[in-house]
């Protein structure tokens, strides 16, 4: 599995940006995929996460009703709609995969290479 994360970039609040989280590889399907994040000086945050079909998302509180994360596994690739961008959210985004749907992230085994979002005020 190689990720690769991208879509980043600078905004304003209020705004809104996608990521993506691509895999070339054959078996994307078969993992969970989390995003995660980390601001400077702080520590790694979960920020959402979906289920190997798509059916099942679980979203951190502070972007619960703003983020939107999806899959199109026939593309091979997750994404994270972010809208309502806050200049809190100003971190690197970082995905991730797994066998185990979860919001810890010691449980993910695989990590794409993580993409700075910036938000500003």
């Amino acid at each position: 599995v190689q990720l690769q994360a991208s879509g980043g970039g600078l905004v304003q609040a209020g705004g809104s940006l996608r990521l993506s989280c691509a895999d070339p590889g054959r078996t994307f399907s078969n993992y969970a995929v989390g995003w995660f994040r980390q601001a400077p000086g702080k520590e790694r945050e979960f920020v959402a996460a979906i289920s190997r079909s798509g059916i099942t998302t679980y979203y951190a509180d502070s972007v619960k009703g703003r983020f939107t994360i999806s899959r199109d596994n026939a593309k091979k690739v997750v994404y994270l709609q972010m809208d309502s961008l806050k200049p809190e959210d100003t971190a690197v985004y970082y995905c991730a995969a797994g066998r185990v749907l979860t919001k810890s992230g010691d449980e993910y085994d695989y990590w794409g290479q993580g993409t700075l979002v910036t938000v500003s005020s």
